[in-house]
């Protein structure tokens, strides 16, 4: 389980900085790209504040949050494609490395709660 959880802080990680790298050399669109270098951020910065959750309920609320970051950097994603700002295939690599996220966050989560379920 700690070599999952790893895999998925490193992931995080080289997911927000491969977002900014490519942010970066995109001109103009400043609200969107604020937006998405941030919302591709948290994603990691909330999984990294559970690891020092109070409860495991604010755990799972910390993955969760995570989980609405995810979603959020894909529509911010899909607007920068859409205007053209990234590549076909600088968005199908963000994409499917965000969905990858999404999968484990969601499967982190449905871990936990059942966890959460067996210790009451």
């Amino acid at each position: 389980m700690t070599d999952n959880k790893n895999e998925l802080r490193e992931m995080t990680i080289a997911f927000a900085l491969s977002v900014s790298d490519i942010c970066d050399s995109i001109n103009g669109c400043r609200s969107y790209v604020d937006q998405i270098v941030r919302s591709s951020s948290s994603i990691g910065a909330n999984l990294f504040e559970g690891k020092y959750a109070q409860s495991r309920a604010d755990f799972i609320h910390k993955l969760e949050i995570a989980l609405k970051e995810c979603s959020e950097t894909e529509y911010w994603l899909e607007i920068l494609h859409r205007k053209g700002k990234i590549t076909d295939e600088q968005y199908k690599f963000l994409n499917n490395t965000r969905g990858t996220i999404q999968r484990k966050l969601i499967a982190s989560i449905t871990t936990a709660k059942k966890n959460s379920n067996k210790s009451h």
